[in-house]
């Protein structure tokens, strides 16, 4: 009977730790496990899908079982020194004058937030060739260091720009961006350069729903952003992304800054509210009244407005803002 009970725990022992996306709080990495998914292995241990892709140097949220996984940011080894924080100091420019990252300096310290205090005293990394004083380097320039969930379009409207001007500011080619990153704002008393108005432009809204048609299919992921898979609002940012469009991350904002329409045309954004009040589902207005979007139970696909599910869940129409 003892040997029948023990027989009987170890089984049971083997099916929960079958199911279990999360580490030892003594462990670093995990082993992807069968039915795993970037965001349930995330959630479990408590970071952001994105932290995940970018630890792994991931491309995409495919992921495979046996696949191992660091959990915590990677860090360098080299022996720390210290350094007091004077005023002025700022994490981006103190990690310059280190040769590291704003990530590496917030990974060994502990710190939650880019808030500094002066006399606070930072662990930095011990390099004979860098000046231990880090002498703050003379700015011509105000900058901000990229935080998660930012997008250009969200930085440019918190300082008064457009994306064409702070893509121009920075020599960027696409509105891809990345927490840590430090861009470079307009000089302090200056307005944004006259050589990029703020001009609403057109896109080709054939071309977008072109692109948008190549995704029919694609599973939908929570919080994914990729063809390997979308929701909703990250359907939305890939497709006009690629016509040069910004968009805000979530259906609420771009319900909030998008212009409303009385009638949709193609290229306009039509909502819905689904599983909450107001406006939590969008899709692309492709005209004859369908719309193309990421469905929670059929991915990418092109549905008609008059079904009598979406029907009574319209919203309304907005036009984007370029």
């Amino acid at each position: 009977m003892k040997k029948q009970l023990f027989v009987m725990a170890a089984s049971v022992g083997i099916l929960f730790s079958a199911y279990s996306t999360q580490a030892s709080a003594h462990e670093s990495n995990y082993t992807v496990q069968s039915s795993d998914t970037l965001w349930r292995i995330s959630s479990a241990n408590h970071v952001s899908v994105q932290d995940l892709m970018n630890w792994n140097h991931l491309t995409s949220n495919t992921i495979y079982v046996g696949q191992k996984l660091s959990l915590i940011a990677p860090h360098t080894h080299t022996p720390q020194s210290t350094y007091t924080v004077k005023s002025g100091d700022t994490l981006s420019l103190i990690a310059r004058n280190y040769h590291t990252t704003v990530t590496e300096l917030k990974s060994i310290n502990h710190l939650t937030s880019d808030n500094l205090k002066v006399g606070q005293v930072l662990k930095v990394p011990n390099s004979e060739s860098v000046n231990k004083t880090a002498p703050v380097v003379e700015k011509s320039v105000n900058e901000y260091t990229v935080k998660s969930s930012d997008t250009l379009y969200s930085i440019a409207k918190l300082n008064n720009l457009t994306v064409p001007q702070l893509k121009s500011m920075n020599n960027l080619t696409s509105d891809i961006i990345s927490v840590g990153q430090v861009l470079k704002l307009t000089s302090e008393g200056q307005t944004a350069p006259a050589s990029a108005p703020m001009v609403e432009r057109t896109f080709n809204v054939d071309i977008l729903i072109t692109e948008a048609k190549k995704y029919l299919g694609v599973p939908y992921l929570w919080g994914g952003t990729t063809p390997a898979g979308f929701d909703c609002s990250g359907f939305l940012n890939y497709v006009y992304n690629k016509q040069g469009v910004s968009l805000p991350r979530t259906v609420e904002n771009m319900w909030s800054t998008a212009t409303p329409v009385s009638t949709p045309q193609k290229g306009d954004l039509v909502f819905f509210t689904t599983y909450k009040t107001g406006p939590s589902h969008a899709g692309v207005y492709m005209g004859d009244n369908k719309f193309i979007h990421a469905g929670s139970s059929t991915g990418i696909t092109i549905t008609d407005m008059n079904s009598s599910y979406w029907k009574e869940r319209y919203l309304g129409a907005k036009k984007v803002k370029m």
